[in-house]
């Protein structure tokens, strides 16, 4: 696959750096579109108001009323580290906030399938519940939501999906209230807030629901308040801080590959700030160790590529249940122990992941030989394929070939042999959400389940629609994409200036918020190789010659030499040896 590395057109950034901001960094923000210094103040003051989100006003006061009451309230989880992260943040949160009784509920993803269903429903009522609450799902349960309401639940959605489209009209779930940036009607400004972030505005808002009614010391309620103060909690109590979440906030945000939007970024940046700070519950603490990761000097790249992939381990192979009690539990000796079995769990997800990354990209790149013309997208199924990694699959297959790509494995829902789980991973230019969308409109009954967002989607069919719905997306990506897009580039922040090819760049450049929609600083340009050779079997060690200067460089994954001049895209890294680091470039792919 043909790759073009080019360069981020450069922007104006003085006004950066009379802000104060490192020239180096200034270049970098203002290439991402970044205008003002405020857009880079990460104080809580400046997130976006919770008011500001459809909801949450009425969500705050059916909380308020079921604290007050002393109900039982049931958290619906989802199984991937936003909605895991989403539940511990409502757990703890709830229960900061006065609620005594709660409990929560991850579907497995074999048996039960995504989101509240009817059978969920039934047993948050036969658990004595009186309040059900989901998290980082729902907003398409209409099913569910209707049988919860049926059994005399109370029903809460929080969501950050995209809604469903029914005959072309947006549809919303029966809930007694829904909290979802993406409903009609909802103006707040941070579309791309994780199911996680949505969580941490309602309890926001129903902190100042609680303070309004006069729960928390030295507040007077305030005037025409919405309710009496809550039985039970007089005298008034201190107002409890929620910051305390934050390091979980952020590590749901960052492990759903969320866009990285100003405001998306103050909550991770917070969160990173009490990580670093050792203020972290003991489970997070306790997956840094499990890691081999310092906390004291956490970035966005070990909550997405270490944290994030234990917790999700859990939910892809085994029960998510052992991830959300890793982020409940105050105990450390029982964190350090969850945080083994999930680092346990997720080397068996890696070697599960590499048979059938192997499996799908030879029958991905098949597809490739047999076709006259390169397909637009890809769809891959193996009988013998687990469902509990077809996205992480679809992901590389995606990477590597450049065109939308979809894995499916057999279904293990009981009674549901006959299906297939799909799972999916797009290219820029493409809405893979809207794109099920269309297939579902022009092949009727092919598609029994979708929905997702816009760079990742999952679906289920049945086993014999596998030929149709391949047919149809494919039908979809050759209308939706030209060549020019199905060619693969890479943005880059162009060449690095000698003066700042400096180790102590590197910590300057790793404490800052990077992520999806707001990429870390990539630079490019051509080098000389002086020596080549592999490491381990599977990694290009280097020594290079940049603006004729001598430079190490490594490039993770990569086994095919590089010629003598060659244009590379990389980032800053640094290397210890015998209590020494040095400056290295670490290689993300070369210009062939």
């Amino acid at each position: 696959m043909k790759l073009i590395v080019r360069e981020i057109p450069p922007r104006p950034a003085w006004t950066l750096e009379q802000a104060g901001i490192h020239p180096l960094l200034a270049q970098l923000y203002a290439a991402r579109g970044v205008q003002d210094a405020h857009e880079l103040d990460t104080a809580l003051a400046h997130l976006i108001p919770p008011a500001a989100m459809k909801g949450t006003a009425d969500a705050a006061q059916l909380l308020a009323d079921a604290i007050g009451a002393d109900k039982k309230i049931c958290i619906v989880a989802d199984y991937d580290c936003d909605g895991a992260t989403a539940c511990a943040v409502a757990v703890r949160g709830l229960r900061l906030l006065g609620a005594r009784h709660i409990d929560y509920i991850v579907p497995d993803r074999v048996q039960d399938g995504y989101g509240l269903t009817p059978p969920i429903a039934a047993r948050v009522k036969a658990s004595g519940a009186d309040l059900l609450i989901t998290v980082d799902n729902g907003i398409a349960s209409f099913e569910g939501v209707a049988a919860a309401r049926a059994l005399g639940l109370q029903v809460l959605v929080t969501d950050h999906h995209l809604c469903a489209s029914i005959d072309g009209q947006i549809t919303l779930p029966a809930a007694d209230v829904i909290v979802n940036p993406n409903q009609p009607g909802c103006s707040f400004a941070s579309k791309s807030i994780a199911g996680v972030g949505v969580m941490f505005y309602v309890l926001l808002a129903l902190r100042t629901e609680l303070r309004q009614r006069g729960v928390f010391a030295a507040t007077e309620p305030a005037a025409g308040g919405s309710a009496p103060p809550l039985a039970g909690l007089v005298p008034p109590r201190a107002q409890p801080r929620l910051d305390a979440l934050l390091p979980l906030v952020a590590l749901g945000t960052v492990a759903d590959v969320v866009r990285l939007d100003a405001n998306n970024r103050r909550l991770v940046a917070q969160g990173l700030k009490r990580v670093r700070a050792l203020r972290l519950p003991a489970g997070l603490a306790a997956l840094f160790i499990a890691s081999a990761r310092d906390a004291k000097t956490a970035t966005t790249f070990d909550l997405g590529f270490a944290l994030g992939p234990r917790i999700n381990a859990a939910g892809r192979l085994s029960d998510m249940t052992l991830g959300i009690e890793c982020l409940l539990t105050d105990d450390e000796q029982r964190a350090l122990e969850l945080a083994k079995t999930l680092d346990g769990i997720n080397q068996d997800r890696r070697q599960i992941e590499g048979q059938m990354r192997e499996q799908a990209l030879a029958a991905a790149e098949l597809l490739f030989e047999d076709a006259s013309q390169a397909p637009p997208a890809i769809c891959v199924f193996d009988p013998e394929f687990h469902e509990g990694v077809v996205g992480i699959v679809a992901a590389r297959i995606k990477d590597k070939l450049h065109r939308p790509a979809f894995v499916f494995a057999p279904s293990g829902a009981t009674g549901h042999s006959h299906e297939l789980k799909g799972s999916g991973r797009s290219i820029a230019g493409f809405h893979l959400r809207d794109a099920l969308d269309l297939v579902a409109k022009r092949y009727p009954g092919v598609l029994l389940r979708f929905g997702g967002h816009a760079m990742a989607a999952g679906c289920t069919i049945a086993r014999e629609h596998f030929e149709r719905f391949e047919q149809g997306l494919n039908e979809v990506a050759q209308e939706w994409l030209d060549a020019a897009t199905l060619m693969r580039r890479l943005d880059t922040d162009g060449p690095l200036k000698p003066e700042y090819r400096r180790v102590d760049l590197v910590d300057l450049l790793h404490h800052e918020v990077w992520g999806q929609g707001f990429a870390a600083p990539t630079f490019s340009e051509e080098v000389e190789v002086l020596s080549q050779r592999l490491v381990g079997e599977k990694h290009l060690s280097l020594k290079l010659k940049h603006q004729g200067q001598p430079i190490d460089g490594i490039w993770f994954g990569h086994t095919e030499s590089l010629p003598a001049r060659v244009k590379l895209a990389f980032r800053l890294d640094a290397d210890s040896w015998r209590g020494e680091r040095k400056l290295r470039f670490l290689v993300e792919a070369a210009e062939l």
